[in-house]
């Protein structure tokens, strides 16, 4: 399913499959990651800003995500970092890594083990770390992902979710021909099995630790709403205790950048500036 009518997709090889993206612009290399369940399009109001403003930019679907193959049997935070890292050096970088949710997780998984390859990290919504919840807990709700995500119902379950519940607040005007294309993409052929593996596969415990490693500057933007974090206050506190630092985003959800974008726009583009050399060419090199 193509996502994209502005760039030709591209295919990056690896091991299990191909991860499909699209890259736009000249000058300093931004490469964008999407969240669990989603699209490279999510990041179609930043794109066109992030160009004009002298970056090239590469937006990548995930694992059985998109134009992503379905063939790939490992999925989460490590796997996509990896897929991130080997993107980076496919285009030639360093890179600001952008992500949302999950894509936040593999980007400042990328940064730490790969350091001289991310020279930035801007997070949108970001899971870096599991929610406090026992054993139990954990294990209901991977009972419940496993009745939900399938046919016939796990499309438009998903769609569902994505509509209503994590695009709480204010909602971009082209979010429901972007939940059309999330349930057409799930309903293509081992897509949403691919999906609900994720789901049962996905941890964050394996980032958490690695946060306090990232040598990267570090920007957070938080929806106010989001209902993935229990206390949203307390999240922001802690990730302004490993040094991210954080901006609150009123009237938005999960997905800041789609949601709120006269926010997360200007924001992003004002961390990205500094971060060039003089003539803006390509990213400065850390003192």
């Amino acid at each position: 399913m193509t996502t994209s009518v502005e760039s030709q997709v591209r295919y990056l090889q690896r091991p299990e499959g191909r991860i499909s993206y699209t890259v736009e612009g000249q000058g300093p290399l931004v490469v964008a990651v999407p969240g669990m369940g989603d699209l490279r399009s999510s990041y179609r109001e930043l794109v066109p800003a992030l160009v004009a403003a002298g970056y090239r930019v590469a937006v990548s679907d995930l694992r059985a995500h998109g134009d992503s193959d379905t063939t790939f049997r490992e999925f989460g935070d490590v796997a996509t970092a990896r897929d991130v890292i080997a993107l980076v050096e496919e285009l030639g970088g360093p890179a600001v890594v952008l992500g949302n949710s999950m894509g936040a997780a593999a980007a400042a998984w990328a940064a730490a083990e790969r350091p001289d390859l991310v020279a930035g990290l801007v997070f949108y919504g970001p899971l870096l770390r599991d929610p406090a919840m026992g054993r139990a807990a954990t294990g209901l709700i991977h009972l419940s992902y496993r009745a939900m995500f399938v046919r016939p119902w796990g499309a438009a379950v998903w769609a569902g979710y994505y509509r209503k519940t994590l695009n709480r607040g204010r909602t971009a005007p082209w979010l429901d021909e972007h939940v059309a294309a999330l349930r057409s993409s799930l309903q293509e052929p081992g897509r949403l099995a691919a999906f609900r593996r994720l789901t049962l596969q996905l941890t964050h415990s394996v980032v958490e630790p690695r946060v306090p490693e990232v040598v990267a500057p570090m920007l957070a933007f938080l929806g106010d709403l989001d209902p993935d974090f229990r206390d949203v206050d307390a999240e922001a506190a802690w990730m302004e205790s490993q040094r991210l630092r954080v901006v609150r985003v009123p009237e938005a959800a999960h997905y800041p950048h789609a949601q709120r974008p006269d926010v997360t726009l200007p924001g992003t583009l004002d961390f990205l500036a500094p971060l060039r050399t003089a003539d803006g060419s390509a990213w400065a090199a850390r003192a």
